[in-house]
């Protein structure tokens, strides 16, 4: 029995969450339309193309290509993986000035103002944030829906095989990049972390593609890579670039894009990776250097993360063990909590709140917009002011700070110019600012037990409604915030407990940091770098290791990760590193069901072919030939993109039934190759956008020369594990299964895979296995 899907139903899935541009090439008409429908009104999550199609017309290209071109090839490769690391450089130098600047007009204003009126203070602080909120929730709802989110789950579904429509046009790009500004400058409890990776990608996709075709920014000598898998490579460079230049980590960088949203890696991609990685770290430190000359407004040590904390504990007693896996499990329990309290918001305002339309998504984001900064700005009233402590000078931290200056000890609305306002430092300040002090060393007993039990409470809260909003959302800062204020709390407690003078609160707030991340989002390896590279403490890094890895433990035990269970409520079905236990009780044969299987002749009637599309979704036909004998022989996989293009040329169309290589030969290909290629994030072409004649249905079509001649195929009785693992270790989209074979042709093993280049070097041989024993 043949196949023509592997597990069908893979490719069948929900209405997707958001509504979003299927194509960047449609005209604006103000509607943006649900993600692309099969013919049964389901909805289709499209599979990528992953597998290289090794057809005639590739194998004649090919042998037009010599040592020149391949040369030529992995120069643009290289220059891509550089261009990526500048432009998302660059993108995110300009999120930086613009938030930064933002904050630090904000800031200043509302202190000169609340100087004379409190009142009137806060009402021009609430109304900036709001502007700021509005600004971004309109460019998501009007122009570019997709670019809500963090969009890691959708870029995690791109890397695994998965397209999400519209997730990396030029629209998208654009709106996550200004609705980011607005909403992390609006103050929200969110952060443009994950965003930056979103952005990344958007780069590194339309780089490779030459640009946009629809706002004419296209560059034909860019159009060297137009296979998904060459796209694919360029996407994970992206990735890695967004991260480099969100916490200035390029390592972290290239672990994060092994660790997380890749699902396969080879080792000359991961040279080109670090090369993007570190490109971006050479163009944000540049940025910094020139921000320095005050050249960045009110940009300040504020914006690009970096929170030194070299200065703080240097070392730690055994003691100190037990408190710090405490704190592993606080974050593996509050993360795992956060996961699941986040889904089920999410889940209602998809079923119910964003299904009114789009003035609700404007009108909700607002509100939480004038309730997270009413609660900002009214909670440090509640706080008595605290007597500034005695001057250290080798701290360097003065205190209180100059009204609208970011740092440590805030006088917020304090009557006595020696006194500050604790809550107010965490709260009246940008998160990266607050997170800074929260680290900060020599400060013990800066912030008293209730100011951080309230900032938790109200904080974790915010970052729960907030996340799902119309707006450009990361949730990387957010939840160091929430760690890295219980992590302070049980510093405060060892302090108090064990006192002893080397123990510093800051470093107990990055385990805590690190330990909600590991809890949430349930990375190892690559946040354990991105910790150490944010901090400048290579001390740390076992510590840093031991809550991770008892946060992510915990976690475990309850729920998947934060962008595995938003990835499954956006109906991205993710193939995940491991096959379900049930899989190895299975086979191909049962995983196939009782299926019918379509399948195209190799000489196909015109007609035949536009009934069968008209009537199923697959996206794959196995085509078969008969021999002499009578015998039926799958001789390969077409593509249903593949038909559609030779439909709509109609160059191919013959008047009779006799295949092409019986009348003398194969005949010319008069197709380029990059007319079978999708445009990236978009749905394609349609059935419905070709028109045909009477005569053109009378035609035939030869598919030998189109088809895929060597797809995968495998026993009927393999075990779905074995199967499983094939098909996502080999990014397939399809995958045949067939009767066992009848007999065996020859056996292939290691040695025979093992090239002999021989003094002349245009002639390379196999060793034979007749030299050798398996």
């Amino acid at each position: 029995m043949l196949s023509d899907h592997f597990q069908n139903g893979v490719e069948t899935a929900k209405l997707m969450w958001s509504r979003i541009p299927v194509t960047e090439e449609e005209e604006e008409d103000g509607e943006v339309g649900p993600s692309r429908k099969g013919n049964n009104g389901s909805s289709v999550v499209e599979s990528l193309d992953y597998e290289v199609v090794e057809n005639y017309a590739y194998r004649e290209q090919q042998a037009k290509r010599g040592k020149l071109y391949m040369g030529y090839a992995v120069v643009v490769k290289w220059f891509l993986a550089l261009l990526i690391g500048i432009g998302t450089g660059l993108a995110a130098v300009f999120i930086n000035l613009s938030v930064e600047n933002f904050a630090g007009w904000k800031f200043s204003l509302t202190f000169q103002i609340i100087q004379k009126s409190y009142f009137a203070g806060c009402l021009v602080y609430i109304l900036i944030n709001l502007v700021l909120v509005l600004s971004s929730v309109y460019i998501i709802t009007h122009f570019a829906p997709v670019a809500s989110g963090s969009g890691i789950p959708e870029i995690k579904g791109y890397l695994n095989g998965i397209d999400t429509h519209g997730i990396l046009l030029f629209r998208t790009l654009i709106g996550k990049i200004f609705g980011s500004i607005g909403s992390v400058g609006g103050g929200l409890a969110l952060g443009k972390e994950g965003p930056l990776v979103h952005i990344g990608a958007c780069i590194a996709s339309l780089l490779g593609q030459g640009g946009s075709t629809k706002y004419h920014l296209r560059s034909r000598w860019l159009q060297v890579f137009s296979s998904e898998r060459d796209r694919r490579d360029l996407v994970t460079c992206g990735c890695a670039a967004g991260v480099a230049a969100a916490f200035r980590a390029p390592v972290g960088g290239v672990l994060f894009a092994l660790e997380e949203v890749t699902s396969w890696w080879r080792s000359q991609l991961m040279w080109r990776v670090f090369f993007t990685s570190a490109i971006v770290a050479v163009v944000v430190r540049t940025a910094m250097g020139w921000c320095k000359d005050d050249n960045c407004g009110h940009f300040g040590a504020g914006g690009f993360i970096i929170w030194d904390v070299s200065g703080g504990q240097e070392d730690y007693s055994f003691e100190e063990l037990l408190p710090m896996a405490v704190i592993g499990v606080i974050g593996g329990l509050l993360g795992a909590l956060f996961n699941q309290l986040t889904l089920n918001v999410t889940h209602w305002r998809r079923n119910y709140l964003h299904k009114k339309g789009v003035r609700v998504k404007i009108i909700e984001a607002c509100i939480i917009s004038v309730i997270t900064s009413a609660i900002s700005f009214g909670l440090p009233l509640f706080r008595r002011c605290t007597p500034c402590p005695e001057a250290d000078a080798n701290s360097g931290i003065e205190c209180p700070q100059a009204p609208g200056m970011f740092g440590n000890y805030v006088n917020f609305y304090c009557q006595n110019n020696k006194e500050y306002n604790d809550l107010a430092t965490i709260f009246f300040n940008t998160q990266d600012d607050a997170i800074r002090n929260l680290f900060s060393a020599k400060t013990a007993h800066e912030f008293s037990a209730q100011s951080l039990l309230t900032f938790l409470v109200m904080f974790y809260t915010l970052a729960v409604v907030t996340f799902g909003t119309a707006v450009p959302a990361g949730q990387f800062v957010p939840g160091i915030m929430i760690g890295s204020t219980y992590g302070r709390l049980v510093g405060m407690f060892v302090v108090s407990f064990y006192r002893k003078l080397n123990i510093e609160e800051g470093t107990y707030a990055l385990l805590g940091a690190a330990s909600f991340l590991g809890g949430s989002m349930r990375m190892t390896v690559s946040l354990c770098v991105i910790m150490v590279e944010i901090t400048n403490n290579l001390k740390l890094l076992p510590l840093i290791m031991l809550v991770l890895l008892i946060s992510k433990a915990v976690g475990d035990a309850f729920n998947e990760g934060l962008y595995e269970e938003q990835a499954r409520l956006r109906a991205i079905p993710l193939l995940e590193s491991r096959p379900k236990y049930q899989m190895r009780y299975m086979t191909a044969k049962e995983a196939c069901g009782n299926q019918n299987v379509v399948y195209f002749p190799r000489v196909v009637k015109v007609a035949d072919v536009v009934s069968i599309l008209r009537s199923n979704d697959h996206n794959g036909f196995p085509v078969v030939d008969h021999t002499r004998s009578g015998e039926t022989l799958v001789i390969g996989l077409m593509l249903r993109s593949h038909l559609l293009v030779l439909l709509q040329s109609k160059v191919d169309f013959q008047h009779s039934l006799i295949p092409s290589d019986s009348r003398g030969g194969l005949l010319p290909i008069r197709h380029n190759l990059s007319e079978f290629v999708k445009p990236v994030s978009s749905k394609g072409m349609s059935l419905n956008d070709i028109h045909f004649t009477p005569d053109d249905l009378e035609m035939y079509i030869d598919l030998a020369p189109f088809l895929n001649p060597s797809p995968y195929v495998v026993p009927e009785d393999m075990s779905l594990t074995k199967v499983y693992n094939l098909f996502r270790q080999l990014g397939l989209r399809h995958l045949l299964v067939v009767p066992r074979p009848a007999r065996v042709i020859g056996m292939i093993t290691r040695k025979d895979l093992i090239l002999e280049d021989n003094d002349d070097s245009a002639t390379v041989e196999l060793q034979s296995t007749s030299r050798y024993t398996s």
